[in-house]
């Protein structure tokens, strides 16, 4: 090869790695400019930077992507109707290619969940064909479908697509017992923190800034979480009582009486629509504890023996089911279910362990607290020593009452009721000006808490 090929060779290697160089510096700067717009939300300013960065370096940052999201919304949300189909289309095809240059940055469940959505909400393609986005988000990265109203738009289009002829009852079923345990769990875990920093407050400790966040974003995940929930269930509707299930399982019987997790769905369908007097759920149980005993078969053989009167039987059921039951939420129903047995025997102390025992496993059982404040206000005259420390007691039991509507938002209007009617009782600011010095009450017998005295 002489020496003039291997010059011009050379001088093309050279311009070609100073292009890309050239390249890189330019996709650099313009991305450095359209970010810090964008991080400020000057997305008028941020704009044609950013999409210059989209279409000339698409693989530079996922932060492209991440802040095409936020100004495409912001848009969105100013848009008229008209426009807003437009720019929902814009917002799927960036995620697309968000996820064509960035897979691994990408969560499948959050985008197909959120394609879905836009789908849904500008009637873009069928129900099929939105529904086909929920359901691949789902199937493939249920723990990234976070937010709530993607979940409950999900489950509705289901119930409309049965209602249509294009699916079946039992496929609305199983989807309900996951997206409802999906629920729990998110309730259950913000219903934590907010109980721990609620028990934080309440000791007169002040929470930090962060804190404060924290229990205020928690507050409004749950709430959210639980508007969801009473919509899922009134979405399932009549789809779910008596009238259809049992034709619907008497059906099926025969042909699934060997089948666990069929008889497991089909007895607690039945146990929480109480269709538990039909000689059915009897069968049910019968053939789900033939076929492996376990902590369902032993909780529903306690269902029948309350139902017989037999109350001892049913504890021991009871206790046989929490110790075998695996899964959070089903152990907090059925120390629930003691723990109702032992409030109607009057061993209020038990019942509260109980209480307790079911908050722990299912820390948004908000109604375990309103149990716990109603015997302790129902204790009053019993665990005080004089007439201010009886009194006292109803502040203890509104404590129990407004935690209630802290971890489980749907009880606010009954909760709140509660706490009035204690609060009403309680002493007043009279009574606490006539014992100076006294910051906090020692309630005695079964209930054995301190209280602190409000400042009122």
């Amino acid at each position: 090869m002489n020496t003039k090929v291997l010059t011009t060779i050379a001088t093309g290697l050279v311009l070609s790695t100073a292009t890309i160089s050239a390249q890189a510096t330019d996709c650099a700067t313009t991305a450095s400019i359209a970010y810090e717009h964008a991080k400020v939300k000057n997305y008028d300013a941020a704009e044609e930077p950013l999409w210059k960065v989209r279409k000339e370096c698409p693989t530079y940052s996922v932060a492209t992507y991440q802040f095409g999201k936020k100004l495409l919304q912001a848009k969105y949300k100013k848009a008229a109707a008209a426009d807003k189909v437009k720019l929902a289309n814009e917002k799927i095809a960036l995620w697309k290619e968000r996820f064509q240059y960035f897979p691994g940055k990408t969560k499948i469940g959050d985008m197909h969940s959120d394609i879905g959505q836009l789908m849904y909400d500008n009637k873009i393609g069928t129900k099929e064909t939105q529904f086909a986005e929920f359901h691949k988000a789902w199937t493939e990265d249920k723990g990234n479908v976070k937010n709530p109203k993607n979940v409950y738009t999900y489950f509705s289009l289901l119930v409309d697509l049965h209602g249509e002829g294009k699916k079946e009852l039992q496929a609305v079923f199983d989807l309900y017992d996951e997206v409802i345990e999906k629920i729990e769990d998110e309730e259950s875990n913000k219903a934590k923190k907010i109980s721990e920093l609620t028990e934080k407050e309440e000791s007169g400790t002040a929470l930090s800034s962060k804190e404060k966040k924290n229990l205020k974003r928690s507050t409004i995940i749950l709430t959210n979480y639980s508007k969801v929930k009473a919509g899922v269930n009134q979405k399932l509707g009549e789809l779910a009582d008596c009238k259809n299930l049992i034709p619907l399982y008497n059906g099926q019987f025969e042909g699934k009486k060997t089948d666990v997790n069929w008889l497991k769905g089909a007895a607690s369908r039945m146990s929480s629509k109480d269709c538990t007097e039909d000689p059915l759920f009897f069968k049910l149980v019968e053939a789900l504890h033939k076929a492996e005993p376990s902590a369902k078969s032993a909780y529903y053989l306690g269902l029948l023996a309350i139902k017989d009167k037999k109350t001892s039987t049913a504890l021991e059921y009871f206790n046989q089911s929490a110790e075998l039951e695996t899964k959070g939420s089903d152990k907090a129903k059925v120390y629930f279910k003691i723990g109702e047995v032992m409030k109607k025997k009057g061993s209020k102390g038990k019942a509260r362990t109980y209480y307790r025992k079911a908050l722990k496993y299912k820390p948004s059982m908000g109604v375990c607290y309103l149990r716990i404040g109603s015997m302790v206000a129902s204790s009053a005259n019993n665990c005080g020593t004089d007439v201010f420390s009886k009194r006292a007691v109803y502040w203890l039991a509104a404590n129990y009452a407004q935690r209630a509507a802290k971890v489980d938002p749907s009880l606010k209007s009954t909760a709140s009721k509660y706490a009035a009617n204690y609060n009403a009782k309680a002493p007043t600011k009279t009574d606490i000006f006539n014992n100076p010095g006294v910051t906090s009450v020692s309630v005695g017998c079964w209930i054995g808490e301190t209280v602190r005295v409000p400042k009122l």
